[in-house]
């Protein structure tokens, strides 16, 4: 009878390691993939932003990616941006009558990503596109200078990630908001600059 008993428990044993070393495999696969691919991003509670005064949901994966500029100071370090994004977010609320910050992402000068609406929420960024358009806004003004390496590549970053993730569709297209709207966003250095990116569309 020990005998039995005795394979039992091993067969258990076996079972159980097995388990774990599959968990394991898988567990540790995710971070990898993820940490290759997604930009480090501050959520909206860790810059200090207000709850949505409401939520729309998107069908995703998103078809559009609508690229800005925010025309405030360019930011660098989390006290420095959440103070530019609070008082954003207090305008569109309150003089605008939006729900939300605007856009879905916003992008620093040190390459980090803020969210806003995030991913799978309607934003307020693009007449037209806000359905089915995943709004990026890089902070500062773009006119006449490029954002940082950066912030550019965070932007790169965010877009592999937002692929991966399944919240954009993998052909998506990227356009800029004076494609489609009148504005003079994301300003014209930058402008010229996503012109030379993937899934660029020039006539949306």
């Amino acid at each position: 009878m020990f005998p039995a008993r005795l394979g039992s428990l091993l067969l258990v044993v076996a079972v159980v390691v097995l388990l774990v070393i599959t968990v394991a495999t898988v567990s540790a696969g995710k971070p990898r993939h993820r940490a290759t691919n997604c930009p480090p991003i501050k959520l909206k509670r860790q810059w200090g932003g207000k709850p949505s005064l409401g939520l729309h949901y998107q069908v995703r994966p998103i078809r559009f990616v609508v690229i800005h500029h925010t025309v405030t100071s360019e930011c660098s370090g989390l006290l420095k941006c959440a103070e530019i994004l609070q008082n954003m977010q207090s305008y569109h609320q309150n003089e605008l009558n939006y729900n939300d910050i605007s856009y879905n992402f916003l992008i620093g000068s040190d390459g980090i990503v803020y969210e806003g609406t995030g991913w799978g929420l309607r934003g307020a960024h693009t007449y037209g596109y806000n359905g089915n358009g995943t709004g990026i806004a890089f902070i500062g003004n773009f006119v006449d200078k490029l954002p940082t390496e950066a912030a550019l590549q965070a932007a790169k970053n965010l877009l592999a990630c937002g692929v991966q993730q399944g919240e954009l569709s993998e052909d998506y297209a990227l356009i800029a908001g004076s494609q489609v709207i009148s504005t003079q966003s994301p300003g014209l250095t930058l402008y010229n600059e996503i012109q030379e990116w993937p899934h660029w569309l020039s006539n949306p």
